[in-house]
Order: C-alpha cells, then structure tokens, then sequence
C-alpha cells in the first residue's frame, strides 16, 4: 500500500537546514575560527541571512548563479548557505585558474554576481571588461589591499541586507540546484556539475557517518572549498555544530600550529598534503587524536602508515566532483588490525565500498557486466544514488555520454577484490599499454614511494621503439636524502614484476599539482610525448 506524502510527513531536504539548525541549538557557540576572527552560530546565521537580502537587492532571482573566488575564508563558509538561502546557485571557482578560465566559468554559469578576494581580483580583471552578464563585483579585503575600483566592499554589501528579516532555511524542490562544480578541464573545457539541495544534504550526512565528526569536531579547512563544496563539509560541519578553523593557505608549518593551538580533531587532504605534513620539520605525534580523511589521488600504503605512526586515524574515502566528493570508502575491518603494518596499510589503500547513502559500487566491462570479483579483472568504476550529480550544466550530450547505461561513468578502471572492495588501477587515460600488457601507473607509483628516500613520484607513459610505450619515473627526494636512478628501478623489481617497473627516472625539484593536490600526470605525459604524432593507444 502507497501511502501519499503529506505536509506532516515529507519536508524537501536541503543543507540550509543545517544552519538554521546550528543557530538554534548552539548560538553561543565558536562555529568559526579564522586567526583573531571568531563568529558564533547565531552570528554566522546572521550575516548569511544579511548576505542573502543584499543579494536579493541585487536582483538575484530564484536559479540564478552567484560566482565566488577566493581562499578558505570564513565568507566563503557562509556563501554555502547565504547563496542558496537567496534561492541562487552557488558557483565556487577554482583560485588557481588563470584569468580566461575563469571568465569562461563566469560566462558558461551565466553568473550575475561575482564575490572575489582583491588578491585574486587581478588575476580576473583584464577578463571582466567584455563580460555584459556580470552585473555586480563585491570584493574581500583580507589581505588589506583595498578595495578595487568598480567593486563594493564585502562589508558594505552585507551591510546592506542587514535590516531584512528572517528567511525560511528551506526549499520547495529538493531536486533543484544548490551549486555547480566546475571540473579541471584537463581533457577539454571545464564541465559544470550540478549538486542539488538532495544530493548535498544526503552527502554531507555520509561525511559526518565515515569522517566520526561529533559536536566536538574542530575542523581545519586544508581542503579547498571550492573542491566539491569542500567534499559537503562546508555543510557537514555545521550540521553537527563543530567549529570550522578557516585556512588561507596550506602550508605544513601554519597547519601544525593550527592543530596544536586550536585543538583540530579533523581534517581532509590529498595524499601530498599528508605528505608534505609528515615531512615537515614541526611534524610531531598528534597529542589528542586526528582523524585525517584522504582522497583525491590513491594514497600510498607508505604515507597511511607515517600517518598512523603519528597518531592519526585514516579514512580512506574516493570519488569524482560528480559524485560530490567522496563516493567510497575503505571501512576498516576488526580484523585487519592483528595484520603486519605493511598488509594493515596494503588493505587501507584500496578505494573501498560506497559511503552508507550510496548505491554499491560497481566495475564494469564494456558492455556493463560487472567484472569478476577476483582482485585482477580491470574494469571502469561505475556508481549511482544520491551523491551522483544530476548532471553537466548547459551540456546534455555530455550528460548522457556520462549516465550510458544507467549508471555515472567515471572514467576510473579498477578491479573488485573478494570482500567486495574495489581498488583503483588507474584512469583510462594514463593506463600504460607495453608490449599488449597493462601497467598500472598507481601500482609503480606506489612501489616507488617505499623507498625511504623518496618524498613524491608520479609515473607516466614515454614513447618506446619496441613495445610501443613504458613507464618513466618522475621522482622527488626527501631533503637531505640520496638514491640514484638505478637504485629506484631495482627497488622497484624488489616488489612487482619487473616489466612494470620504469626504464627511467628523472629526478625533480617539483610535480604539477592541481589546486587540490592532484599530480598533473598529464604536462609530465605530455612533454615526454612532445616530437610525437601520437600516442599508441
């Protein structure tokens, strides 16, 4: 029997929820933390609701876009929940991106309003002069540049709304768009991902199930917020009324003294961050515990160890910015911990299973049969459920490409273990074809990174005579570190077969790095690959 929903029974799910929630609950309570700056619960509440009228008074309408650039600011916090209380659309770019790709972002989103940090306003600039849809620039002054010329100081804005009255933290339709993501745009132009109020609500619950967040939470902001909104913590966080501790730069040193001046509990990087974090000369044992939350790039079962020996607890988790960050994760079995550290951090590397909101994860072959589960068989990782996007914004050839078959292609190939756990092989892209076997670049990479004098390494496809292409080994050593070319090679045939180890490495001061942490295996491909007409395969 179908029972209807009724107005006692069903409420639209939405993030805004969460604040209006917090504001309640904890009012006095340091919500945000950002150097001398402290905001309670019922003054964040406030200001986004200020924020929303002001925005209103620009003329911002119910599905209209608002665009902001700028660092993990504690305004940028509160534009997760002031944008969407206006009914717009958050649109959060990219810092790194140079000024034509975010004029591109700023045009394909149609967005009305642009909110951007002075220190970041130059870089846009030149690029806003042809830009007729763009109706209002409110600028940030963090860094006491003043404020630009043509733009209305932050403060001046919020001001603005100040004197409105309450709005409703709720939505009509769930299913309508609370922001979109725009991808890196490695392969092409950058796609914008829509999220809905659903799918972010639903998301943000799984962060705080698979990251252990309580009330007690005090989360620092090393992951940039506009990856994936934050992977939903912006959202998450405030639901459970923990305190955010903002960051405008990550760096190792400021990290450390966060953690130990403010008492950080938790926190999401990519591998590298940790990596750079375990390295740095104020690394010490985390005294009170640290759950650091992982994902981005596969991490290496040498970094979940140097982690865990310092104290911290690991959560592996996966996912695209289609899927609203984290899709998976590797839950850790009573039974992995009687194993030696080397098997325990083996296991922890696998990407894992789907987070509790999720449908289960699949690998599929190409005709969308699920591969064996024998921890050998590669196939493309396939998902659906709540936290799979709704689609590409403005691109409905790319949306279907993308959902072929029923399911989100995410053009990751795995392979799915025994236990149901899948592990990541490698994107399509960068598998490594040699002689008609496959190499996955991962699987080297890790190989490499346990070699104690290794800090980084990045492996890609170079062109080769014979067996058309092999893998090469891009290389950064710890300071104060020595290993040769041919030391890494053998080290490498020490732990996996010897095809699959590099005919090459090339020793580097850095890697190309994407805003969050991503290695750019791409500029390393592409270099390697540059007196060629193509590649292989």
């Amino acid at each position: 029997m179908t029972t209807p929903t009724t107005g006692a029974n069903y409420t639209p799910l939405t993030p805004l929820s969460f604040l209006d929630r917090a504001a309640l609950v904890y009012p006095q309570k340091q919500g945000v933390v950002y150097g001398d700056r402290r905001m309670t619960y019922a003054e964040m509440a406030a200001e986004a609701t200020a924020a929303a009228h002001a925005l209103v008074g620009l003329g911002i309408q119910p599905g209209d876009r608002v665009a902001y650039l700028c660092p993990n600011l504690p305004e940028m916090l509160v534009a997760h929940f002031a944008v969407p209380l206006a009914g717009a659309v958050l649109v959060a770019i990219n810092t790194r991106l140079s000024g034509p790709e975010i004029e591109y972002i700023l045009g394909h989103s149609g967005a009305r309003v642009l909110v951007v940090d002075t220190e970041l306003y130059r870089v846009v600039e030149p690029n806003l002069g042809g830009m007729a849809g763009l109706e209002a620039i409110i600028s940030i002054d963090d860094v006491g540049a003043g404020t630009p010329d043509g733009t209305v100081r932050y403060e001046d804005f919020v001001a603005n709304g100040a004197s409105g009255g309450p709005l409703p933290w709720a939505v009509e339709d769930e299913n309508s768009p609370i922001s979109i993501n725009y991808t890196s745009g490695t392969t092409g132009r950058p796609k914008g991902v829509v999220y809905t109020h659903r799918g972010a609500y639903l998301n943000a619950l799984g962060e705080l199930i698979h990251s252990r967040h309580t009330p007690q939470s005090v989360y620092l902001w090393t992951l940039p917020m506009f990856h994936c909104n934050g992977w939903c913590t912006t959202w998450a966080v405030t639901a459970i009324g923990g305190r955010h501790v903002c960051l405008r730069a990550v760096r190792p040193d400021e990290i450390w003294r966060l953690i130990d001046d403010e008492g950080v509990t938790h926190l999401n990087a990519a591998p590298t961050v940790l990596i750079s974090l375990v390295n740095d000369s104020a690394a010490h044992p985390f005294a009170g515990g640290l759950i650091a939350t992982t994902a981005g790039a596969p991490p290496s079962p040498t970094i979940i160890s140097q982690m865990e020996e310092l104290g911290a607890t690991m959560v592996h988790v996966y996912g695209l910015t289609e899927t609203y960050g984290p899709h998976t994760v590797c839950e850790i079995q009573d039974e992995w911990n009687g194993e030696p550290p080397e098997v325990r951090a083996r296991l922890m590397a696998r990407q894992g299973v789907s987070y509790v909101i999720a449908d289960p994860i699949r690998v599929v072959d190409d005709d969308m049969a699920d591969v064996p589960r024998d921890a050998a068989t590669m196939g493309e990782v396939a998902m659906r459920g709540n936290n799979v996007m709704q689609g590409y914004f403005a691109d409905q050839a790319s949306t279907e490409t993308a959902f072929r078959g029923g399911f989100f292609h995410s053009g990751d190939l795995g392979v799915h273990h025994p236990d149901g756990y899948i592990q990541l092989r490698d994107r399509s892209k960068d598998i490594i074809i040699s002689g008609g076997e496959n190499i996955s670049t991962i699987e080297v990479e890790q190989a490499i990174m346990s070699h104690p004098a290794v800090l980084e390494a990045a492996v890609v496809a170079v062109p080769h005579e014979k067996w058309g292409e092999r893998p090469k080994g891009f290389v950064i050593l710890k300071s104060g570190e020595s290993a040769t070319e041919e030391q890494l090679i053998e080290h490498v045939r020490s732990r996996i077969a010897h095809f699959k180890a590099p005919d090459a490495v090339e020793f580097l001061d850095a890697l190309p790095k994407t805003s969050t942490g991503k290695i750019q295996k791409y500029v390393l491909r592409d270099q390697e690959w540059a007196d060629h007409d193509s590649r292989v395969h």
